[in-house]
């Protein structure tokens, strides 16, 4: 089990030697270690697929996530998750409980879904060299990622609420990005855009159904793009977005691809998986069957279209 001590809004050591404990009860061996620095999970989790680990759980939020992702790419070391960040985007839309020292009980819910869970082989998305596992985005989103990332814990504190406050600031000010793109080599588009995201996952910023056709293995992105000059459009596309409403309008792109590559004509930031990553340009694709996931019992089932591995 890696731990970013630095995640979430709590120090969650004890509850997480409590997570162990219930684990050995059930069976498993289980070690926790903590990262030290940025990119260390990275490290950790090389050297625990190098080792023969079955199983590496990451005890942080989504920027954890991702840079285990990035040390088990391609391996037979299954990820699994324990909850303990701020937004936990993916366990929530894999319907993994939340661990918090709040709820004790929690401990017991976390266990028996890890328990519990089958193995599945999913997608990586990869962008510019990094693997990711939820979503690459540019414009508007990773704009607010970068003034926000990173956050000391008493900010974590308030949840939600410095993010919001965030976009209304960054988005009264957003002008849009003119920006080349290209979608599999063949769709090319100039247009000025607010935000593309290229999603792995169906659910983006805790509420919003935004890829609703995505398929954690089905070997290809959901690409959607935001079309728009400012504070205006993104006003337009938030109640769609926030009621689950199609999308029939002109000002937004939907397709399903492999590949995608975006110019911009001033810098424009990039974030994988909630955490900032460089700037345009960026090339986009996909690493099909890259990874071994531990998915609960409460997943989507809409979220996959390939059987289990195993449980």
């Amino acid at each position: 089990m890696i731990y970013n001590p630095t995640a979430g809004p709590w120090d969650m050591r004890r509850t997480l030697r409590r997570l162990a404990r219930y684990l050995e009860r059930g069976g498993w061996q289980t070690t926790i270690v903590e990262t030290r620095y940025p990119g260390d999970a990275i490290r950790l989790a090389e050297e625990a697929a190098q080792g023969g680990t079955e199983a590496v759980l990451v005890a942080g939020g989504d920027g954890t996530i991702n840079e285990v992702v990035n040390g088990l790419a391609g391996t037979e070391t299954a990820l699994g998750l324990v909850p303990v960040g701020t937004g936990n985007i993916l366990a929530r839309q894999l319907r993994m409980p939340l661990l918090s020292i709040g709820a004790p009980f929690y401990v017991a819910e976390v266990g028996d879904a890890l328990l519990q869970s089958r193995l599945q082989r999913v997608d990586l998305g990869v962008a510019n060299g990094r693997r990711f596992l939820c979503w690459a985005g540019l414009g508007l989103d990773a704009e607010i990622t970068a003034q926000m990332e990173p956050r000391p814990r008493y900010i974590k504190h308030l949840r939600t609420i410095p993010y919001i406050i965030a976009a209304f600031s960054v988005a009264s000010q957003f002008r849009g990005v003119r920006s080349h793109i290209r979608l599999d080599g063949r769709y090319e588009l100039n247009t000025r855009i607010l935000m593309i995201l290229a999603s792995n996952i169906q659910l983006y910023a805790a509420y919003f159904k935004i890829a609703r056709n995505a398929a954690m293995d089905d070997g290809l992105l959901d690409v959607i793009i935001f079309k728009g000059l400012g504070m205006r459009y993104a006003l337009q596309h938030l109640p769609r977005l926030f009621f689950d409403r199609s999308f029939s309008n002109p000002n937004l792109i939907q397709r399903q691809v492999r590949y995608l590559h975006v110019e911009t004509e001033e810098p424009a930031s990039v974030q994988l998986d909630g955490d900032p990553y460089g700037e345009a340009p960026v090339e986009i694709g996909i690493h099909p069957a890259d990874l071994l996931l531990l998915v609960p019992p409460s997943a989507p089932v809409s979220l996959f279209t390939q059987p289990e591995v195993m449980r």
